[in-house]
C-alpha cells in the first residue's frame, strides 16, 4: 500500500503519521511518502529578500514541518519517502499522491495556528474535492 502523509509540524499532523505507521504496519509492503508543502511567497518577495534568503526560508519551513514526522517515522522502522513542494498546498499534496501511485492520502483535521484552523475547510475539503483516492482526516 502506497500511503502519502501530509505533515505541518502540528500535534494533529503528527497523529496523521502514527495513523498511517498503523495502516502501514497492517499492509505488506507498504510505502509511506510524507509530504510537507511551504507556500509560495507573494508576488515581489523573493525579489526583494533574493533567492538565496527565499530559497534558506523555505528550507526552514520543511524543516519545521517535517523533523517530528521524520523522526517518529525512523523510530517505527518504516519505509518512508519525504517530499519537499512548495506551490498551493492542497494542489501540491493531490500531485504527490498521483506522483507517488498513492492509494489513500492521510492528513490532519487542522493545521498550525490561527490562520490554519480559520481555513481548515479550505485545505482538506480541496484535498477531498480534488483526490483521486481515498482521503483519511485525523482529528
Amino acid at each position: 500500500m502506497k500511503i502519502v502523509v501530509a505533515v505541518d509540524g502540528s500535534e494533529i499532523s503528527q497523529r496523521a503519521v502514527k495513523f498511517a505507521i498503523k495502516l502501514a504496519r497492517e499492509n505488506e509492503k507498504s510505502q509511506i511518502t510524507l509530504v510537507a508543502v511551504s507556500p509560495e511567497l507573494f508576488p515581489g518577495v523573493e525579489r526583494k529578500i533574493g533567492a538565496e534568503a527565499a530559497a534558506r526560508h523555505h528550507a526552514d519551513s520543511h524543516a519545521s514541518m517535517m523533523d517530528a514526522a521524520v523522526k517518529t517515522l525512523t523510530r517505527a522502522k518504516v519505509d518512508f519517502r519525504e517530499r519537499r513542494e512548495i506551490g498551493d498546498i492542497p494542489t501540491s499534496i493531490v500531485d504527490a499522491a498521483r506522483k507517488a501511485r498513492a492509494d489513500v492520502i492521510v492528513m490532519g483535521a487542522r493545521g498550525r495556528g490561527a490562520v490554519s484552523g480559520m481555513l481548515l475547510g479550505s485545505v482538506s475539503g480541496k484535498v477531498l474535492a480534488q483526490a483521486d483516492v481515498p482521503v483519511t482526516i485525523v482529528r
